[in-house]
């Protein structure tokens, strides 16, 4: 290796490590131990690209699940990025940055199923979709939709919880944009699942009640069965059925999960939702005392 070389190979690290330490130190990212656990998992899983340059794209799109450039997706995939789709960036030999697309902002030949990490088919479109928003917003809960990867596709948080009652605890849910109407119902379904399930707390005007101290697998199987109920019994059909089905083949009893919370926070989804068409029954009024 000549002097030139190793100069350049020199400048070249220290440019990637100050990029680095800005990223790392502008974004307040990777500060808890499950973020930086999570960053290691999507490096060792995107054997595609340099290592480096892995840990920026799960920077720039977290939850990101495969990626590749404009050429690898024609000729490998017969793919292309959809008109107006954001690139991300990369460092490339010799060169500044290199351009690669998500497989959510490409279109062309079908993937394999198992390419992406949700899938859903239903009627839900993304007119019903916004009806949903409006609907929750009447609730105090804030929709935004985010720009993330296909692995992320979304979460439900308190915002601010209420002090008394007559104040509402605020809440917010973040589904994701990239993704088509339906798995963003499932998404929904499942976090407002959380919600109802009290997962995130009792709240009176919510009528969510206070639950004991559930450990992340059994709040996750909990939500998962809010959300095949209200997507089967609405159209739409997810993974959930086959992550339901494996647990069942794993678990010969049901006793990680309280039926009862499910079935009553199913219904609740669905009432949020204006989801609700449950069988009417006329009023029975008071007989007389001389009716027959």
């Amino acid at each position: 290796m000549t002097d030139n070389q190793d100069q350049q190979d020199q400048l070249e690290t220290e440019a990637a490590r100050s990029l680095l330490d800005q990223l790392l130190t502008d974004s307040r990212l990777y500060t808890r131990s499950p973020d930086y656990k999570n960053l290691l998992d999507f490096v060792a899983r995107m054997r595609n690209f340099a290592p480096f340059n892995a840990m920026l794209l799960q920077i720039q799109k977290p939850g990101l699940r495969f990626a590749a450039s404009a050429l690898d997706w024609k000729v490998r995939f017969d793919r292309r990025p959809l008109e107006g789709a954001r690139p991300l960036l990369i460092l490339w030999p010799f060169a500044p940055v290199a351009l690669v697309y998500d497989v959510l902002d490409t279109a062309g030949a079908p993937l394999p199923r198992d390419a992406f990490s949700f899938h859903a088919q239903g009627s839900v479109d993304a007119a019903r979709i916004a009806s949903f928003a409006r609907a929750l917003r009447k609730k105090n809960i804030d929709w935004l939709f985010v720009d993330a990867g296909d692995q992320n596709a979304g979460s439900i948080r308190v915002i601010k919880r209420a002090t008394d009652d007559k104040e509402a605890t605020q809440y917010r849910i973040d589904v994701n944009r990239n993704h088509q109407p339906p798995v963003q119902f499932v998404t929904v379904a499942h976090e407002l699942g959380h919600l109802f399930l009290g997962h995130l707390g009792p709240d009176k005007k919510l009528n969510v009640p206070k639950r004991p101290p559930l450990d992340h697998s059994q709040e996750e199987l909990e939500a998962e069965s809010v959300a095949y109920l209200v997507c089967a019994r609405n159209g739409v059909a997810s993974a959930s059925e086959t992550y339901l089905e494996h647990y069942v083949q794993e678990n010969t009893t049901v006793d990680d999960i309280d039926v009862y919370q499910v079935m009553r926070a199913a219904g609740q989804v669905e009432t949020l939702l204006g989801l609700a068409a449950h069988t009417k029954f006329e009023a029975r009024g008071r007989r007389g005392s001389g009716g027959g």
